[in-house]
């Protein structure tokens, strides 16, 4: 039976995404596989911010190797346009190489953009995306999302008024014209992938996810998160490297809002997860990466269902 060429991994940050391909690239080496991690984060991708974003470390990365992380400079603006021919690239030539990708990440809409085509919108104009951040500083986040509702309602209806990142998109392409009322299902959610592909979604009890969110924050600032964050801002960081989880927080020492935007940050990865087509679930609570790796081996090696 022929095996996907693809293996994804999907879950909320905290969930142990990085754990579990490490675990599962080890027994691909067993079988004589050549694992290779591709990174699908929208952040993972800027160069001084590793702290922050969670990339693998050197020695993680000595297991396994992880493509597209770290190649930015922080004051480079990034698009999911960009992204998306970075990571086909990828996976095309790793496969040609006949080496297995991993795709990685907790970016709903860089997973997407990695395993399928998508008709991606283009970058606002010049000066747009900075008028609506200011608005979005000076009124915040449900103000704007009150206005798209508005203005948009069928689009503010699917945005969390909490989502600074897609509040802030949506009034961009409102602007530009360009945000029609869905007549067919969005591409995002379809199970039409580029590569055959086995999609895994890691979830874990609430509770114990939260806790552990917890713990990572405070581990990243005793690991020098805050310092990253301020020599990224005196390096002039662009307004994407600003929408790391914490940026804004660190930069005034403000831990539990940290915290507790990383929790609000995970419900939404999880939304993600619930509507993603042809996903299989794997609940890692109490469980080992080890034994989650074998369980996705255990899938791949078996095929599409």
């Amino acid at each position: 039976m022929q095996r996907p060429d693809v293996i994804a991994l999907f879950g909320p940050t905290g969930v142990g995404k990085t754990a579990v391909a490490l675990a599962l690239a080890d027994r691909l080496l067993e079988l004589g596989e050549r694992p290779v991690a591709v990174s699908a984060d929208a952040l993972q991708v800027y160069s001084g911010l590793e702290v922050l974003t969670g990339v693998a470390t050197a020695a993680e990365r000595a297991r396994l190797e992880h493509r597209l992380i770290s190649f930015l400079p922080v004051d480079a603006q990034f698009s999911a346009g960009q992204y998306a021919e970075l990571a086909h690239a990828e996976i095309d030539g790793l496969l040609s190489e006949g080496r297995r990708p991993i795709v990685v990440g907790g970016t709903g809409l860089y997973l997407r953009a990695a395993l399928t085509e998508l008709a991606l919108r283009p970058p606002p104009p010049n000066g747009v995306r900075e008028r609506w951040q200011m608005e979005l500083e000076q009124r915040g986040p449900a103000a704007l999302h009150a206005l798209l509702a508005s203005r948009a309602p069928w689009a503010a209806a699917s945005i969390d008024p909490s989502d600074r990142q897609r509040v802030v998109r949506a009034l961009e392409l409102l602007e530009a014209g360009e945000l029609e009322p869905p007549e067919r299902e969005s591409e995002l959610w379809t199970d039409a992938v580029r590569r055959p592909t086995l999609l895994i979604g890691l979830v874990m009890e609430r509770e114990q996810l939260y806790a552990r969110i917890d713990t990572r924050v405070e581990a990243m600032a005793r690991a020098g998160a805050e310092q990253e964050v301020r020599e990224a801002n005196a390096a002039g960081a662009s307004g994407t490297a600003r929408k790391a989880l914490g940026f804004e927080e660190l930069l005034v020492g403000d831990i539990p809002a940290m915290k507790r935007r990383t929790r609000n940050y995970a419900r939404r990865q999880l939304t993600w997860m619930r509507k993603l087509a042809a996903v299989t679930v794997i609940d890692v609570t109490g469980r080992t990466p080890a034994e989650v790796g074998h369980e996705v081996l255990s899938r791949w090696l078996r095929g599409p269902a």
